[in-house]
């Protein structure tokens, strides 16, 4: 039993720690000689997380809430679940202390974002630690909507844009999970990770492909994955670096976690699922990779390396559920390592590399590669740290990156051997694996060189860089110091291959080789084409008259060219036709009079004559006015409520409440009233995302009753 509360605590504890750190700001913010309680607290707060995760066991104890509508919320671990609940807990415990610092200078929505920093913990670790794909989906749906506040922290034109895309990428992929969950459950009779397969063996197998899909199409747009990546490289710039930094190493981790499950769970060695997902992940690796190429942003470039390291983990996945297939359980335990190996060295990488670029921006409020270019020159600690994270990510010997990728390209050359009839498809994707890689040296060496080697090209403007030797405080020092010796520490195959044992339960994976010469010789390729292109693309291409410049086509933007003019323009303009065909058919024009117009007036002609259906009917309109009035003047009280409590919002004028008839009607006459999102939360955004979460619950009642 205490076993079991102690998942309890590590997923609940963080909700309660959020609303006592509001309550601490609040009362700062009320007494700015107060200090910065609030700050310490929320560091101590994910310190004790920490605590709390290392003494999980691995016996598999189960945390059950039940009355959750008609089911439960369960919880459980193994060797994965823990290592990644103790990855979560680490990455929140050095951003907290990293952010302390950095927002030093800066009180505007500090609260909203604590609040929601503990929030987002609690509802991650929730699904790391998840039993069964529903209580994944409700944790998902929390730090999906919880996370959207990082985005838009800073209110700016770009924030507000980039948080529009991002909403709209969750909200449509919790949709398609939801829909795809619902299908799994009615085709299933179950969602517990334990009982799945045993149960899937005996249904509809179309049916649990059609429903694996949606799912993977859903945990997809948390992860990144293409084609619903579009979220990732612009939210990330945006927000602030300590929530960069959680957005690429955690939270696209918790939809990879989804659609691992899947893979393991519900579609092990199915084929068609396993080259679908080894497609969308080619294209995820090699896109995300050229992307980050191409970009002259020092944030942009990690978010868009993030989207290509989650194409080497979905790889990893479909090598497995091939190999599954293929019944070659040896070439699966090395897919299966590497996945989840790569999956834990991205998440530590990109803590690093985010709070160094955190670091530049902290001091310099710029991010383009011209404007930093040459400011890390005299900046050893922060030099040695990004050069640690820099070598792990590109897959350098005695590095942690090195064994994940070689144990990835292992399982894809295993395929090439054993998976009947995919040997060329496989040797294609062998090459691009081994391609993307040398993009990702190039696009990091590219960084490195330009902000911690180059001069700049304003002589004065580099002086006065030099002249700057002191960059962060002893507390981020320490972060960023102490999370990049990750890099050679997990880099020791003794070291890296216990930790994949641990996660596997695989204990032949110590037996693995990192070091011969046929493992190293596919790492070496790969520096190789990196260290080409670097040479010839970047130096020749790609810097232009000693500028960096950005030669991606502007309009090539899959959601301008593909997802906004698809809800602006084509759904209205199908839903016009459609109503100009039906006005203008001569077969149809009479059939809509007549079985639409005709009863309409009829209806109300006899509704008017009789005295009882008109009394009836003036009772039901009166009715229906008055709780459509209630519903809308309640949703503004409701918004004026959350405005000036949690929200805090200060320096709102005009909320003067008007008597009318029985009801009170609250007038928000403000500016930012006016703009959707334009302050914190607004009428249309609660709208949309409570009338979704009614939606849900109300299909989640109708299919588990």
């Amino acid at each position: 039993m205490g076993e079991a509360m102690l998942i309890g605590f590590i997923v609940f504890l963080p909700f309660l720690w959020a609303v006592l750190s509001a309550l601490i700001g609040r009362r700062e913010e009320e007494d700015p000689e107060a200090g910065n309680r609030r700050d310490v607290f929320c560091i101590l707060a994910c310190g004790l997380e920490l605590v709390l995760v290392l003494f999980l066991p691995r016996t598999q104890p189960e945390f059950m809430i039940s009355g959750i509508l008609t089911g439960n919320l369960t919880f459980t671990t193994d060797g994965f679940r823990i290592v990644y609940a103790a990855v979560t807990a680490v990455m929140w415990f050095f951003t907290t202390a990293f952010a302390k610092e950095y927002f030093l200078h800066e009180r505007e929505n500090l609260n909203r974002y604590w609040f929601f920093v503990l929030v987002t913990l609690g509802a991650t670790e929730g699904v790391m630690l998840s039993g069964d794909f529903m209580t994944s989906f409700v944790f998902f749906e929390i730090l999906s909507f919880t996370s959207f506040t990082w985005v838009i922290h800073e209110e700016t034109k770009e924030a507000i844009r980039a948080g529009y895309t991002y909403l709209f990428i969750a909200v449509i992929g919790g949709l398609i999970l939801f829909m795809g969950l619902a299908m799994l459950n009615y085709t299933a009779k179950t969602l517990s990770f334990a009982e799945l397969p045993a149960a899937v063996r005996e249904a509809d197998q179309r049916m649990v492909l059609a429903s694996g899909i949606c799912i993977l199409l859903g945990f997809g747009a948390k992860a990144g994955m293409f084609p619903l990546h579009i979220w990732l490289p612009k939210a990330h710039p945006v927000a602030p670096s300590p929530a960069s930094a959680l957005l690429s190493g955690i939270l696209t981790k918790v939809g990879v976690y989804g659609i691992l499950m899947t893979s393991l769970e519900v579609l092990s060695g199915n084929r068609t699922f396993g080259l679908l997902v080894l497609v969308l992940g080619l294209i995820t690796m090699v896109l995300g990779a050229v992307l980050a190429l191409f970009s002259v942003n020092l944030k942009r470039t990690l978010a868009c390396s993030s989207m290509s390291q989650i194409g080497f983990i979905l790889t990893g996945i479909s090598m497995t559920i091939l190999l599954t297939e293929a019944d070659f359980g040896e070439g699966r335990m090395l897919a299966l390592a590497g996945t989840m190996l790569h999956m834990v060295n991205h998440s530590l990488i990109k803590l690093t590399l985010f709070m160094a670029a955190g670091v530049v921006v902290m001091n310099l409020r710029a991010l383009t590669l011209d404007d930093i270019r040459g400011w890390g020159r005299n900046k050893q600690v922060l030099k040695a740290a990004f050069a640690l994270g820099a070598l792990g990510i590109s897959g350098v010997p005695f590095f942690n990156g090195y064994i994940s990728k070689t144990l990835l390209h292992e399982g894809i050359v295993e395929g090439i051997h054993h998976c009947a009839g995919l040997s060329g498809y496989l040797h294609i994707a062998e090459w691009v694996f081994l391609f993307s890689g040398g993009i990702t040296f190039c696009y990091m060496l590219k960084i490195f060189i330009a902000v911690f080697m180059e001069e700049n090209r304003d002589r004065e403007r580099q002086q006065a860089f030099d002249r700057q030797t002191s960059c962060m405080n002893p507390l981020s020092m320490a972060a960023i110091g102490i999370s990049s010796l990750a890099m050679p520490i997990l880099g020791q195959p003794a070291v890296m291959l216990r930790l994949a044992a641990y996660m596997t339960s695989e204990p032949e994976i110590l037996e693995f080789k990192a070091f011969t010469a046929v493992n190293l010789k596919g790492g070496f390729i790969s520096l190789g084409i990196g260290a080409i292109l670097y040479l010839t693309i970047v130096r020749h291409v790609l810097l232009r008259q000693n500028s960096y410049v950005n030669l991606w086509p502007a309009w090539l933007d899959l959601e301008n060219i593909l997802y906004r003019p698809a809800l602006l323009l084509v759904l209205p303009e199908i839903g016009g036709r459609i109503a100009a065909v039906f006005g203008q058919n001569r077969i149809l024009a009479p059939f809509g009079k007549r079985f639409l117009e005709e009863p309409a007036g009829k209806t109300a002609e006899l509704l008017g004559e009789n005295r009882i259906l008109s009394r009836l009917a003036d009772s039901v309109m009166f009715a229906a006015s008055f709780i459509g009035r209630l519903l809308v003047d309640g949703m503004d009280a409701f918004i004026v409520f959350m405005r000036m409590t949690l929200v805090r919002e200060m320096g709102v004028q005009g909320l003067e409440p008007k008597h009318h008839g029985r009801l009170w009607e609250f007038r928000m006459e403000t500016k930012e009233a006016a703009v959707p999102i334009a302050r914190n939360f607004t009428f249309a955004l609660l709208m949309t995302c409570l009338g979704i979460l009614l939606i849900l619950g109300a299909l989640l009642y109708s299919l588990l009753l």
